[in-house]
């Protein structure tokens, strides 16, 4: 195999310390130099490798994505070299040779013949972007956990509001719940005055829903289950509003991906935090589809397909794209509506879902490429069709 670079690094990352070996000698030498160091992974550890590496003058640095823990090393290389991070499952080291020293060995041989598969790495504004929506995200969840738990709570009173109003946490089922901790006096003028719309039709029931067996130990659960709620709510706003001045530098990409069926401000966001903003990092709409993990499997041997099953690739992207799916296909109008009510007829509504998924995500590749919105690319082919 060719060797590509004179001098290159592989680095083994762990928690406490990495371990660094350098091969350095001539592009025609099968046999090059070896020099191995241990650093801690403090600063001062990782400015030591940063001098170790420049000594014998390295031109390029692989390394594994162990966890969160390459990203410090990253961040103290990254000015001075070129930098490989490789998915540890695309690099297993041979087996029967495992040491910290070995492995850092093996990535230096791959980087060197050019073998180590490099994994996207967006820039620093990216990177904290994808750091706020991931954390929404996960205040969104424990949201959502205390509802639940506040519907236990409810039930286990006695207190059947869920039956007869669809969102508790809004601002009727709110007052209502006011009512229960402030031991306040319910009857048909306190609730009138509680709730709005077309809940006021429904007193007669909600008096029935209200009288439960609700004690004191209920009263202060969910006195204490509303503050936490409240909390996340308050969490959630403040990650909003974090989140949309990260947007204000991408706010053409925000309006192409928002002319999208079934793409909101939301899913916008996500898509621009994980994915970025410069298309060329993947070499088509293919390579993006097959690292978000929304292309078909290709398991074939002897002539038969033995699965297609799609692999786990960027999670918090592909859980945004089947989100719009179900979006997209109550626009009736749309073509990707009909595209899915096509495909669900044939293979189903799951394999409906990551199919439009995956149509939706190439669309989005190739509107951030040509810098158009879906509409503009609608009648630029609408008017070729025309034309021929």
């Amino acid at each position: 195999m060719d060797i590509l670079y004179k001098s290159c690094a592989g680095i083994d990352v762990h928690q406490s310390n990495i371990v660094v070996c350098v091969l350095h000698g001539s592009l025609t030498s099968t046999r090059p130099k070896r020099e191995e160091a241990r650093f801690d992974t403090t600063t001062s550890g990782l400015k030591d490798c940063h001098d170790f590496l420049s000594q014998f003058e390295v031109e390029v640095v692989g390394m594994e994505s162990t966890g969160i823990y390459w990203k410090p090393v990253w961040h103290a290389l990254c000015q001075d070299f070129e930098l490989i991070l490789a998915n540890p499952a695309h690099m297993k080291a041979i087996p029967g040779h495992k040491t910290d020293k070995k492995d850092a060995f093996w990535i230096a041989k791959l980087t060197r013949i050019g073998l180590l598969p490099k994994s996207f790495v967006p820039d620093e504004t990216i990177q904290e972007l994808r750091e706020l929506t991931r954390l929404r995200k996960y205040v969104v969840e424990d949201r959502t956990r205390e509802v639940n738990r506040i519907h236990k709570i409810l039930q286990s009173a006695g207190i059947k509001l869920s039956t007869y109003i669809e969102d508790i946490m809004g601002t009727s089922g709110r007052n209502l719940m006011k009512l229960l901790c402030d031991e306040a006096e319910i009857n048909a003028t306190s609730v009138r005055q509680a709730v709005y719309t077309s809940l006021k039709k429904k007193v007669p029931d909600l008096l029935k829903a209200l009288d439960g067996y609700f004690s004191e130990h209920h009263r202060f659960r969910l006195k204490q289950a509303l503050r936490i709620y409240d909390h996340y709510q308050e969490e959630i706003q403040l990650l909003e509003e974090r989140i949309d001045s990260y947007l204000t530098q991408f706010q053409e990409e925000m309006e192409i991906l928002d002319s999208i069926p079934g793409i909101d401000r939301l899913t916008a966001s996500v898509f621009i935090a994980e994915v970025g903003t410069d298309m060329s990092q993947f070499p088509t709409a293919g390579h993006l589809a097959s690292w978000a993990g929304l292309c078909p499997g290709n398991n074939e041997s002897a002539g038969k397909k033995r699965s297609t099953r799609i692999r786990p690739g960027n999670a918090y992207l592909k859980r945004c794209l089947c989100q719009s799916v179900y979006a997209a296909r109550r626009q009736k109008s749309s073509p990707i509506a009909q595209r899915f009510c096509q495909l669900k007829s044939r293979r189903g509504p799951q394999k409906a879902t990551i199919a439009i998924a995956h149509h939706i995500l190439k669309l989005a590749y190739y509107l951030l490429s040509t810098h158009q919105t879906y509409q503009q690319a609608r009648q630029k082919e609408k008017g070729r069709l025309e034309a021929s």
